[in-house]
């Protein structure tokens, strides 16, 4: 296990400075994020994808700095309806083909979420009545995932990466540990959860737990703590539509580590993730928007190096 770490925590840092930060702060494994979600503010991902000579001297300033590319994200929503859908599996595309320059073996992103029959969005069906829901689900995963996922494991395979980390994260179709094996079953072990607790615990599940039951299906994970705010969710629940940045509003936030679920916690997640089996990296993504960004990767570093097994840090 390493510390690593996902760029967008410092997106409004220039690409060399953000670089100089993470290494001063001791984090040399990069998570970085290619579009779609992200707006890509280290990386012109065409530019890499259509010149060698730009991957090379980016590469080398990587290299230079001590750090390296761990892995690439383009989590978006490429199964969305018309043109927004196709723009982000164009990202996608452009994402595997970059992994296969640079010899990267793992791609984390997002399952994606469609409409339903004739819908211009994405539909989120979490709720079984009334009936329609159950058909629009049933036709969102056989007529639309599942044909597009066995193709595009295929194609990540043609491109040399043997692992796709799929973040379980709210509005996508693949959204827990259920969904995660659902979509896995149906094609194949390419398939994995990137295992990001911070939506566990506002959906109310258990990363622990969670852990367990994935086991060597954890291909990835994401270091980021959530927080629900007393008095608040319990009043309104956590189903909240507040946008993030009114966070004192809001019934629950993405918080820097520690400051939603304490050592203990984290040390016992740490140490069930790597029983599980995975001994890789643990990428922290900074969102806690009550502090300055800077300050939040400090603490979320302090942290994850006062909770890591001994042997590993």
């Amino acid at each position: 296990m390493e510390i690593g770490f996902v760029t967008d925590g410092l997106g409004f840092l220039s690409f060399e400075e953000m670089l100089l930060t993470i290494i001063e702060l001791g984090i040399t494994q990069l998570e970085l994020p290619c579009g779609n979600w992200s707006r890509a503010p280290h990386i012109d991902l065409d530019g890499m994808t259509e010149s060698k000579e730009k991957r090379d001297e980016y590469i080398g300033k990587v290299r230079e700095a001590g750090a390296e590319i761990a892995v690439l994200n383009c989590s978006g929503n490429q199964l969305a309806p018309g043109d927004p859908g196709k723009r982000h599996e164009s990202v996608v595309q452009k994402t595997f083909r970059l992994a296969e320059e640079w010899r990267i073996k793992k791609i984390v992103m997002m399952s994606g979420l469609p409409g339903g029959p004739g819908d211009a969005n994405p539909n989120w069906i979490i709720t079984s009545w009334p009936p329609v829901t159950t058909e629009i689900l049933a036709w969102q995963w056989n007529e639309v995932a599942i044909p597009y996922w066995k193709e595009t494991v295929k194609r990540a395979k043609d491109h040399g990466i043997e692992r796709i980390a799929l973040e379980n994260h709210g509005f996508q179709l693949v959204y827990n540990v259920e969904t995660m094996f659902r979509l896995r079953e149906a094609v194949g072990e390419m398939v994995g959860m990137n295992l990001d607790p911070s939506h566990m615990f506002w959906m109310g599940g258990n990363p622990i737990e969670s852990a367990r039951v994935l086991a060597d299906a954890i291909y990835h994970v994401h270091a980021k703590d959530a927080r629900l705010e007393r008095r608040i969710v319990t009043v309104d629940g956590v189903l909240d539509q507040k946008t993030v940045d009114r966070w004192a509003e809001r019934s629950w936030n993405y918080v820097a580590l520690g400051y939603g679920h304490d050592e203990l916690w984290w040390r016992e997640f740490l140490v069930v993730v790597r029983m599980a089996g995975y001994d890789e990296i643990i990428s922290i993504e900074q969102e806690d928007l009550t502090m300055p960004a800077v300050a939040g990767v400090k603490k979320a570093v302090e942290f994850l190096k006062s909770v890591f097994p001994e042997d590993l840090t």
